[in-house]
Order: structure tokens, then sequence, then C-alpha cells
């Protein structure tokens, strides 16, 4: 495919090649000697080796699926011909070709004209260059869907946060409630026990010494005593307290 025909659908939408495993539709980044990057949903920005690109769409009416806002200044890799965009990937972990038999990512080694070499765990994997149909590193943008969804769990998750520093808030108020309460009742009680201290302290009440009565009661020692003479001595003895008082 003609690099002057694909720059002309720079910052437009197309579909690349018509289906299969590599068919990709996302926004026409750049268009170089040999090469074009794509801004796609799935995968982020993929670089397509323009040799084994069939096909490329462009709808006219603008209906193609595609819910991803690229902004104006991201910044990608840029280079003038496929094998100097390799050796700008060095060590960095890359996904070459979407799918199929040579579907491989790994740690990107080394690169030479003819093969590059990738590292993943303990395998190296050597790979003609020729098979290279693309490459992408891990550029990706969330779709206006995820970043939607993401928005309203943050939101969420904020008036979550408020409820509960609200519920903890009151909470503490109500513990700092409590406790002056009990601190008063303490304190009150504090008062009334030290009022009952200072009571105790005092000088004891004095009652006035009672009337010292003689009264002289004749008592009965033998039984010769007479009824009358018994009654005689109650009588006097009820007169006085009377007079007294």
């Amino acid at each position: 495919m003609h690099n002057d025909i694909m720059k002309y659908f720079i910052g437009k939408v197309i579909k690349v090649n018509r289906g299969g495993p590599e068919s990709r539709i996302g926004k026409l980044m750049d268009a170089s000697e040999d090469h074009v990057a794509l801004f796609t949903e799935d995968d982020g920005l993929v670089y397509y080796n323009t040799q084994h690109i069939k096909s490329f769409t462009d709808n006219m009416k603008g209906e193609m699926e595609f819910n991803i806002v690229v902004p104006n200044d991201i910044q990608y890799k840029k280079a003038d011909n496929f094998y100097s965009l390799l050796e700008s990937l060095k060590f960095q972990w890359v996904k070459i070709n979407r799918g199929g038999p040579e579907k491989l990512e790994g740690v990107l080694s080394d690169v030479h004209p003819d093969y590059i070499s990738l590292i993943n765990k303990e395998e190296i994997v050597r790979l003609a260059m020729f098979h290279i149909t693309n490459i992408s590193y891990g550029l990706k943008i969330e779709n206006a869907q995820d970043q939607k969804s993401n928005n309203q769990a943050s939101k969420q998750s904020k008036q979550s946060n408020k409820q509960e520093v609200y519920r903890s808030s009151k909470s503490e108020r109500q513990d700092v409630s409590q406790y002056e309460a009990e601190k008063k009742s303490y304190s009150d009680s504090k008062k009334s026990s030290q009022r009952v201290i200072n009571y105790s302290q005092e000088e004891p009440l004095t009652l006035e010494e009672p009337y010292e009565e003689e009264v002289i009661m004749e008592r009965a020692d033998d039984e010769d005593v007479s009824l009358n003479e018994l009654l005689s001595s109650m009588e006097k003895y009820l007169r006085k307290v009377s007079k007294k008082e």
C-alpha cells in the first residue's frame, strides 16, 4: 500500500484489512515509508508493516465503531522506516502480530536486518523480519465506555467515603456527648460526696441536756405497799412534768 495514499487519511478512522486476526479498526496516527501507526480500542497503538496490508477501508459516513477520544498531544514512537521503529522499541515489552501461530510477546532484545530476538521467561525467540505483520508496545487509552464506568465507580466511591466520614463524625460526636455526660455525672457525684465529707467533718450537733428529774417514785419492795400510795406517787410525777412544760 503506497504511503502517500495512507498519509491522506491521517486523523481519520479506518479499517485495516477486511477480516481475519490482523484486521483492526482504529484512528490512523502516522504513515511512514513502510509502516503506519494505528490507534485501536483493544490493543492501543499498533504499528503495521505496510507490505502486509492488503486493504484499508474508510467509512465516508463516519459510522465505524470507535469509542476512544485520542488526545492531540499523545506521545508515541515515530520513525522513518520499520527497522528504525524496531530499534527504538528495544528492551521494551512488545506484542508481535495479533493472532495466528506467529503471535508472540516478550522483551525485544535485539534487532537485525533479517530477524529480531525476543526474550520471554527462559526462552529466546528469533523471528524473521518478513513475518512481522504488526507490533505494539502497550500504549493504551481507556475507551469512552470504560472511562464512563470508571468515573461512575469513582463517584460512587467518593459518595461512599463521604457517608463513611459522616457516620464516623456522627459517632465521634455521640461519643463526645456521652463522655461529657458521664464526666458531668461523675463531677456532680464527686461534689455531693465532698459535701457529705465536709458535713461529717463539722462539729457534731449538741442537744440540750435533758431536764434532771428528781422524781422519787417509791418502789414497792414488798407486798405490803398499797395501791393508793403508788397512784399518789405517779400523780405527783405527772404534775411536775406538766408544770415544767
